[in-house]
């Protein structure tokens, strides 16, 4: 559980965070940087889901309880020794991948073949949602840079990885199933 009564603490005012192992890192971490962006991610999603409805809203929320729990997995460095704490931090689980998968899968079917790149835009859903796509793309690069130095649990990779995936084919379906998707016309404003 978590109980927040007071919102400012002044221990980072030197620059510095709270792993949620209680280590102190700089604010600038990648790790923190990682978490961060995800933060920003489930941000963004908020916005979306001014514009959403139904399905695509509550799978949006989804998502955003999915962000939050890969931000605490992110948030506590993996020692090897989960098993044993007394609380063991949560981690991302693979049926939240295949979850993902699933639904990406399902909004894809109804759609027809991309003949083209498509540009953001369309509805102001699919706006946002490219939004979505790009901020959760930088929070996979971050992810995976970190991965490459310290250890992050295989099913917060694979998530975050399809992420962006998903707010693609969610794009397209906001775009009226696609029909009205902005596409790339490769040379088209060349003087």
């Amino acid at each position: 559980m978590v109980v927040l009564n007071r919102i400012y603490t002044r221990t980072g005012d030197a620059g510095e965070t709270a792993l949620g192992d209680g280590m102190r890192v700089a604010k600038f971490s990648l790790r923190v940087d990682a978490y961060g962006t995800v933060d920003e991610t489930n941000a963004v999603i908020g916005l979306a889901r001014l514009h959403a409805e139904g399905d695509m809203d509550a799978a949006l929320g989804r998502i955003q309880n999915d962000l939050f729990d890969l931000g605490a997995d992110l948030c506590t460095p993996d020692r090897g020794k989960d098993d044993e704490a007394e609380y063991p931090p949560l981690r991302m689980v693979e049926s939240q991948v295949e979850r993902l998968e699933r639904e990406i899968d399902a909004m894809n079917g109804a759609l027809q073949p991309l003949r083209s790149f498509i540009l953001p835009g369309g509805s102001p859903l699919a706006a946002h949602l490219h939004m979505c796509r790009t901020v959760s793309r930088r929070a996979e690069r971050l992810v995976t840079a970190l991965s490459a130095q310290e250890v992050v649990g295989g099913a917060a990779c694979r998530y975050v990885n399809r992420l962006s995936d998903w707010f693609f084919v969610a794009g397209r379906i906001a775009n009226d199933n696609g029909a009205d998707d902005v596409l790339w016309v490769p040379g088209a404003t060349r003087g």
